[in-house]
């Protein structure tokens, strides 16, 4: 079972005003409820969580040839009204495209699901052959979690490798990971790489707002303040990630490096105090899927970055990139997926699986 580790008397600061919340030890997490709530034999990933006119959404990707690239590679959406039994209410693919990394966007009143997507062709390239400039964001969308329409390319999105959405006021932002100046050459991953704040009034067509990270761009989770201040989590390959901080009009950028790696990055709020999840690396050992509480200082002040574990979810191998709602009354589910569990034959799977979380 999962771990529980809180520090006595942390004060979970609201990243971007002097406002706190007190968080005890008695409010120390309990993980209950592991379950594991999807597996087809295909390789199963990166998963997200939203509630939309009073249902519950999952999604993620699934690929009967794996993790890499691949044109065989789909989006399942599912549907809850418990968050105990899910049924598919969709699924979509883009021809001689990988669609991975899907994230909910719940804008205008539509559900959006948004995908990047590899470059494949009819088969699948070798790892050699990935070019980020011919990355293409997709999207379906559906007004009632019944109906779907799409899949539609995203104006705007070409050569960038989409990833988390967030929506402040009428506008829809989200990350977009790019080659500076789009430069053509090999693969092109590390410094050369950016992570860009696209901007969109319809979610469909999206255009350049701002720079997040300027150098070893990455998948970046986004948060907005009610006035519109930006708190972001970026990965940074294997690196150690960062705190990215904005106010609008978002020209000028604080980054500060925290203590340790996170992959395929969550950000959001439980109960007013900051989370944050992710792949954890430690060398000698499995990696692991962990959610932190997140402390920092106010922009421009100085003071450390702090994320203190209070969960360590069942996972090992392939893991990581969770979905999070906050239910209320101290009360919140978490999705990930793992690598650690084996078919009847002692073969590993990659699954999707879900817990409760209460304090």
């Amino acid at each position: 079972m999962a771990t529980s580790r809180l520090l006595p008397q942390l004060l979970v600061c609201l990243v971007l005003s002097a406002s706190c919340v007190h968080v005890s030890a008695a409010d120390a997490v309990r993980v209950t409820n592991i379950r594991r709530v999807f597996h087809n034999g295909e390789h199963n990933a990166f998963t997200d969580l939203v509630r939309f006119d009073g249902r519950y959404y999952l999604t993620f990707r699934s690929c009967p040839d794996g993790h890499m690239v691949h044109p065989t590679a789909s989006v399942i959406v599912m549907t809850s009204d418990d968050l105990r039994e899910w049924r598919q209410v969709h699924r979509f693919q883009v021809p001689k495209r990988d669609t991975r990394d899907p994230h909910f966007l719940v804008f205008k009143g539509k559900l959006f699901v948004l995908t990047g997507t590899w470059y494949s062709g009819e088969k699948t390239i070798p790892v050699a052959e990935y070019d980020l400039n011919l990355h293409l964001g997709y999207a379906v969308w559906s007004e009632d979690g019944a109906t779907w329409h799409g899949p539609v390319m995203l104006e705007g999105t070409f050569g960038h490798y989409i990833w988390r959405a967030a929506v402040h006021g009428d506008k829809a932002y989200l990350c977009g990971r790019r080659k500076q100046e789009f430069a053509v050459g090999p693969r092109g991953e590390g410094n050369e790489v950016q992570s860009a704040m696209l901007e969109s009034d319809d979610g469909l067509v999206w255009r350049h707002r701002a720079v997040m990270q300027e150098r070893s761009g990455d998948e970046t989770a986004m948060w907005f303040e009610p006035d519109g201040s930006f708190v972001g989590i970026g990965r940074r390959g294997r690196n150690p990630a960062e705190l990215l901080r904005s106010a609008p009009p978002y020209r000028e950028w604080e980054r500060r490096e925290l203590d340790r790696y996170i992959g395929g990055p969550l950000l959001t709020q439980w109960d007013g105090a900051f989370v944050v999840g992710g792949r954890h690396l430690v060398s000698g050992k499995p990696p692991q899927t962990k959610l932190y509480w997140l402390t920092a200082p106010p922009v421009g002040q100085k003071g450390d970055v702090q994320l203190a574990e209070f969960a360590s979810l069942p996972s090992a191998g392939d893991t990581s990139y969770p979905g999070f709602l906050d239910l209320g009354g101290g009360k919140a589910v978490v999705s990930w997926y793992s690598s650690h569990e084996q078919d009847a034959d002692g073969n590993s799977i990659t699954a999707i699986y879900m817990a409760d979380l209460s304090k």
